[in-house]
């Protein structure tokens, strides 16, 4: 089925067939991939009276499961109780650090990217206007990225190319454009700058790429201010796996089956009335309670209506489904009706095991490949130029020092939970088993304890004041 509507969509001759298929992913979570099909659920004839078949028709219930899992995984990845604490050995590092996160809202791009790349992958372009560091989201649709040979891991470059309507380009302040005609839009990310070049006709592909140098602007960073992310293992050297792709074909299945239910619903409200002749009545036939149909001895009138047992078992039918689409690609199949407490974080954690291991993929690539990626580039970028952050200069810093995030539990701990980790740890600390630091940094992201030493130092003090 996602086939046969996917051949409805347009596709551009031009277009690689990475850049459709992330197309498509992206219709599927936006709940667009309906949009070019041609008749509304309910048009059963078309306009020459032929049978409208299923597959040729828009869902009149989308229920969006693939956004759904998608949200789940990203709300336990970067929320505001589960974005990761920055650990360096230098704690001034690590509060400079969290002082860029929180001024750059950091944890709202990084949400944004996670979302967006649920289809594969993902580019954050780091910016430094004015001396202020800008972080913003790039659609890897129409990116393509270049590495280095001596060093696969590092970007060389990256270009941006994609067909725009003249009347955009002169909107954006572009002059000799012909507003009916189409243009190749293009930009690229080098080393040493962020090179733009003239809108070049999709009718004249062999005029020259020429350099926009009132638009082009050298960084001069010695490194593409690009971090490229891509999702889940399982892709190719480009792209991730898509988070959802096992679910496509059954989350279309729900919508087309829960859009015959409620086909049926609509028809067990106005059934169709059956007239048996000679009895015809004169005029038009009107139904409800208070027009009666008068008919001969030999005629009869009845609706012809539909049992309810049909709409339970398409339900019984939609929820297994979702059942399945949820468990192939990990999602949330914890069912609300059944807690009848209030459940420890562990037990949580176990009913949600599917989403976790999920979310837990999504760390290593939104994390480690995402996140200090970008903060690294802030390090390297102070080297070049003078940086802002709260209103003060940001020091230099050597950007290879050592940092780490430290994730916060999945779900937190009750009470009960809280009680049981506190004496389990004290009692570790008596035994000699680990140190004070360790148990305080065991503790530190639920308690929000940016400094372990400061707080040591805190402790130790108000134990003095009370002795």
């Amino acid at each position: 089925m996602f086939d046969s509507i996917s051949q409805t969509i347009p596709a551009d001759p031009d277009e690689l067939p990475r850049a459709r298929r992330l197309g498509l992913y992206r219709r599927v979570m936006d709940g667009t991939i309906y949009d070019f099909l041609p008749y509304a659920f309910s048009e059963e004839r078309n306009g020459a009276g032929e049978y409208v078949p299923l597959r040729a028709r828009r869902p009149s219930v989308r229920y969006g499961l693939c956004r759904i899992v998608v949200e789940d995984s990203v709300a336990l990845l970067f929320s505001a109780g589960h974005f990761p604490q920055v650990v360096c050995d230098d704690p001034a590092v690590a509060t400079l650090l969290a002082d860029i996160m929180r001024e750059t809202r950091l944890n709202t791009v990084m949400i944004e990217a996670a979302m967006r790349g649920a289809v594969g992958s993902v580019a954050v372009l780091m910016r430094v206007l004015k001396g202020r560091l800008f972080y913003s989201v790039l659609d890897s649709r129409y990116l393509t990225p270049e590495w280095r040979a001596d060093a696969p891991d590092t970007l060389s470059c990256v270009t941006e190319r994609y067909k725009v309507r003249g009347e955009s380009l002169i909107a954006r302040g572009y002059g000799d454009i012909d507003p009916r005609a189409t243009y190749w839009f293009q930009r690229a990310w080098d080393p040493e700058s962020e090179i733009w070049f003239r809108p070049k006709p999709v009718l004249a592909p062999d005029l020259p790429d020429e350099v926009d140098v009132l638009r082009t602007v050298r960084h001069g960073l010695s490194f593409v201010p690009i971090a490229w992310i891509r999702n889940l293992p399982g892709g190719d050297e480009i792209d991730g796996a898509c988070t959802f792709r096992a679910a496509i074909e059954t989350s279309i299945e729900i919508d087309y089956q829960l859009s015959q239910v409620g086909r049926g619903l609509k028809y067990a409200s106005d059934p169709t009335l059956l007239i048996k002749e000679p009895a015809m009545p004169d005029g038009p036939v009107v139904k409800g309670a208070g027009n009666a149909l008068v008919v001969s001895e030999k005629g009869d009138a009845r609706l012809l209506e539909i049992g309810g047992t049909a709409a339970g078992a398409v339900i019984d039918y939609v929820r297994t489904l979702r059942e399945l689409a949820l468990e192939s690609v990990h999602g949330n199949r914890a069912n609300a009706d059944r807690l009848s407490a209030a459940q420890s974080g562990r037990a949580l954690e176990l009913m949600n095991q599917g989403l976790i291991w999920l979310a837990d993929n999504l760390r290593i690539s939104y994390g480690e490949g995402g996140l200090l990626v970008l903060l690294r580039m802030a390090l390297k970028a102070r080297q070049r130029f003078p940086i802002s952050v709260r209103g003060e200069t940001m020091p230099p810093c050597e950007p290879d020092i050592r940092l780490t995030l430290r994730w916060p539990r999945w779900y937190p701990l009750s009470a009960d939970d809280r009680l049981k980790d506190a004496q389990a740890t004290a009692t570790l600390i008596r035994a000699g088993q680990i140190s004070r630091a360790t148990a305080l940094g065991g503790i530190a992201g639920d308690q929000a304890i940016a400094d372990i030493d400061a707080e040591l130092e805190r402790i130790d003090s108000e134990k003095q004041d009370h002795a």
